[in-house]
């Protein structure tokens, strides 16, 4: 589905349904430097299974146009404005690190939006090293290397997927390198400049599912405690032996949860 949102052609993966006004809606949001693919399993499911479903590219990414957003904050703002150029008044909101910064900022700004959310591999706040940072200023290939590596666990790194033939890590490193020059540092600084989670987690009233990779070096489990404990509606899913890449190594795990809570 391809509609405008603030004058830039703006992309969403519908799971090739038409949608439907009487179904409740789905957002899913992905992480830096990638698109709607990632949420492949999770969002054909849903569309199968009598939910309207929008896996959007974030502006600057995959196939809509524009430049990326600056700011978690212009992220989370931009996501009713998407719900507004689909026809959808209100939707449960599913984000991926940095998208689960935006869909938790969200949440908190526009309640009346946003029936539930949530949020895989999390971190509150989300720190982004000076090395990294530099890597991806300077479109250095190392910047994807270090984040291909950081986000898969050690396990998963020498095969193991449930789809036979699917090379994880290289399928993750070819979608970075798809993505547009730039793309990539603005994300991380976005991801690194948002201070206002705890806030926007004592905001939230809609009940919110957080899934975490033990594994995750990206966003370790840790990293996402102060805002569990911030939240007032929460249920918690750890999946073991997991990275941050979880859709990709745990795609039946996640689409379970996801199941159980929507």
């Amino acid at each position: 589905m391809q509609f405008r949102v603030d004058g830039a052609s703006t992309y969403a993966y519908t799971g090739a349904r038409a949608l439907i006004a009487a179904q409740p809606s789905l957002l899913f949001v992905h992480g830096a430097a990638h698109d709607h693919s990632v949420w492949a399993l999770q969002s054909r499911y849903f569309a199968h299974h009598g939910y309207n479903v929008l896996a959007v590219d974030l502006p600057g990414h995959g196939r809509s146009t524009g430049a990326p957003l600056p700011a978690v904050e212009a992220i989370a703002q931009w996501l009713p404005r998407v719900l507004d150029a689909a026809g959808v008044p209100a939707a449960a909101l599913i984000g991926h690190s940095m998208g689960a910064l935006a869909v938790l900022d969200c949440a908190a700004r526009f309640p009346d939006r946003v029936s539930r959310i949530a949020l895989l591999g999390p971190a509150v706040p989300m720190p982004v090293s000076d090395e990294l940072l530099a890597a991806a200023e300077a479109d250095d290939h190392l910047a994807f290397d270090l984040i291909n590596g950081w986000s898969h666990s050690a396990g998963k790194q020498l095969g193991g997927n449930q789809v036979p033939g699917m090379w994880m890590t290289g399928a993750a490193l070819r979608l970075m390198e798809r993505s547009r020059p730039g793309a990539l540092y603005a994300d991380l600084n976005a991801c690194r400049g948002y201070v206002d989670g705890l806030r926007a987690a004592v905001q939230v009233r809609c009940p919110a599912l957080v899934i975490l990779g033990a594994r995750d070096i990206m966003a370790p489990p840790k990293g996402a405690q102060p805002m569990l404990d911030a939240l007032a509606d929460k249920r918690v899913h750890m999946l073991p032996d997991t990275g941050h890449a979880m859709m990709a190594e745990q795609p039946d795990a996640v689409l379970d949860a996801l199941r159980k809570f929507v």
